[in-house]
């Protein structure tokens, strides 16, 4: 098993290193290169840049088993029809049960934008809250991959 983590601008790289060691599992950072990232554990690919790229580059490392952490629900999907686990920064973890109504709302969401009419507001600031929810929720998300096996 190992996490793949859609590493552009993602907050819980270091808590889920950090977790991922505890638990001797690999990690993989995947970014563009307009990020720079560096880790002590994980390896870290550098993906040329352009649209997808990284996303395309996730879904073609990840296999049956592994865990992704993204915020795009997509590369979501894609990573359950590999049969790899997915979650989100916020912990909440994608399945096949929630998937189609979260790319529906994508949909929607980026439907709302292009008219024009309609102002989203953005994420709420990241919490100490958020970050122990996602670490527990990861925590769970391994234990459940690793009693699969």
């Amino acid at each position: 098993m190992t996490v793949y983590i859609d590493a552009d601008a993602c907050p819980v790289i270091r808590i889920a290193e950090g977790i991922a060691k505890k638990h001797s599992l690999p990690v993989v950072l995947l970014c563009d290169t307009s990020h720079l990232l560096t880790s002590d554990y994980s390896t870290v690919k550098v993906i040329g840049a352009g649209a997808d790229a990284v996303d395309l580059a996730l879904i073609n490392l990840c296999c049956r088993g592994d865990i992704v952490i993204t915020q795009d629900y997509g590369v979501a999907a894609l990573a359950l029809g590999k049969g790899a686990k997915a979650i989100h920064q916020s912990g909440m973890w994608y399945t096949d049960e929630n998937i189609d109504r979260l790319l529906m709302e994508r949909h929607l969401a980026r439907k709302a934008r292009q008219s024009g009419k309609h102002h989203l507001k953005g994420p709420a600031k990241r919490t100490d809250e958020d970050d122990r929810r996602f670490a527990e929720s990861f925590e769970q998300l391994i234990a459940l991959t690793e009693e699969n096996r």
